[in-house]
């Protein structure tokens, strides 16, 4: 016996069974912990989308109560059974709790979840007493946008709302918004333009560029809704005596003055003059072509409409070209005060596509030196700026479907809306944010 261990001993045939044996406890043991590791994340993180998803929901509900908090676990607690995926009828929440803490700084309407919740582990729960408990929070609030935004595009499909190309240059001491839902060209700056500005805003996303010399990108800040929306021209504006059509408004060489009124369309061709007296100057289907100079001081609204109710009928567009200027300001009084020059919105959209191009209806072009106080709207179709002008507008607002500077543009100078000059500030609201 003594001589058969002692050979048993000694045999290294079975020592490779044996180490294996050993090590498999801790080979399971491992792969049980990672198992349960990985399970612990995924939970962890769907509890934590959830508690995301509550708190904002939360902050919606407040903004839509003037801040109150009276529907607010309400609010929460549908949403946490719409986007909630964790099974929480076999393992129901353990903690659901919705605080409110105070508004600090910029943060408004704060929400505070938190959601805590006991879910068993395959391999764990063998060695573990009682299930681990996942817990996790957030705080959500409403986000003030900083500043005024003196360039606005309506633009609201995924195609890009404000573009700037070729060797143009924008320099404003305010900031630019486009509604263009675009994931990342809801403004693009191309080639060798630059555009300086406080803050460049989109509903969508914005693709950062050399060419944007901005000091805050704001993507997928709420859509502005139109600010001139409920301004509609009507009997009470000079259109009212188009059954006197003063006719063309044409200048002359040696310059002739006008006064408000009704006009077929505004023609000053080159090396020609108009001075307009303060007023509505309404342009019934008709449109604007500048190539001469054109003069509106102390409180002129240019408005392009027509007097027939269809919503097909024809609106004029404004094109001003070769060594062009116009220097106009708008009133800072009554129905048309801040408006230099106006589009009815029935006019047809220049591009159905929604896409920004070089051939708008809409132009500043060539040489064109003007200086502009007040809001130019056409909210339907685009505004371009091309060629070589120099354009200085004192407290002007551009409001537009589109937007596009290209060519050798020059410089476009564009100073913050003036509340002197009639102009209503342009901001983007608040913005919905996990602030925590």
């Amino acid at each position: 016996m003594r001589n058969f261990m002692t050979k048993i001993w000694h045999d290294k045939h079975g020592n490779a069974m044996i180490i294996a044996a050993a090590a498999l406890p801790l080979l399971i043991g491992s792969a049980g912990l990672a198992t349960d590791t990985i399970q612990w994340a995924l939970w962890k993180r769907q509890l934590q989308r959830a508690a995301d998803s509550a708190a904002i929901a939360g902050v919606y509900d407040r903004v839509a109560a003037a801040s109150a908090t009276t529907g607010t676990a309400a609010a929460v607690d549908k949403d946490l059974g719409l986007n909630n995926s964790l099974d929480t009828v076999k393992f129901p929440l353990v903690t659901k709790s919705v605080t409110f803490p105070a508004d600090a700084g910029a943060q408004k309407n704060q929400v505070h979840v938190t959601l805590a919740v006991q879910r068993p582990l395959s391999f764990s729960s063998m060695f573990m007493a009682n299930a681990p408990l996942i817990r996790t929070s957030a705080q959500a609030a409403t986000v003030s946008n900083a500043g005024e935004f003196c360039v606005l595009s309506l633009q609201n499909n995924s195609k890009t709302g404000i573009q700037a190309t070729g060797n143009s240059s924008l320099v404003m001491d305010c900031g630019i918004m486009t509604n263009s839902v675009s994931t990342n060209n809801s403004a693009a700056g191309q080639g060798s333009s630059s555009i300086t500005a406080t803050t460049l805003a989109a509903a969508g996303g914005i693709q950062q560029s050399n060419n944007w010399n901005v000091g805050s990108y704001q993507p997928y800040s709420p859509a502005v809704a139109d600010p001139y929306a409920t301004l509609t021209p009507d009997s009470t504006d000079s259109h009212s005596n188009c059954s006197t059509n003063k006719g063309v408004l044409s200048g002359s060489k040696n310059g002739t003055n006008y006064t408000q009124g009704c006009y077929s369309s505004i023609d000053i061709g080159s090396n020609r003059a108009a001075t307009l007296a303060p007023g509505v100057y309404f342009i019934n289907g008709g449109g604007v072509n500048i190539q001469g100079d054109l003069t509106g001081l102390n409180g002129v609204t240019i408005i392009l409409g027509n007097t027939n109710a269809s919503p097909t009928a024809t609106i004029g567009s404004f094109d001003m070209n070769a060594q062009a200027k116009l220097n106009i300001t708008a009133p800072t009084t009554g129905k048309w005060k801040g408006m230099a020059i106006y589009q009815d919105r029935r006019a047809v959209d220049d591009s159905p596509t929604g896409n920004i191009s070089a051939s708008s209806p809409n132009k500043l072009n060539g040489g064109s030196a003007s200086i502009v106080t007040g809001v130019i709207y056409f909210p339907n179709q685009q505004i371009t700026y091309n060629g070589g002008g120099t354009t200085t507008a004192m407290c002007m607002q551009l409001v537009a479907k589109r937007l596009y500077w290209s060519g050798n543009s020059g410089s476009t100078n564009v100073t913050k809306n003036c509340a002197l000059q009639g102009i209503t500030p342009i901001t983007t609201g608040v913005r919905v944010r996990l602030v925590a």
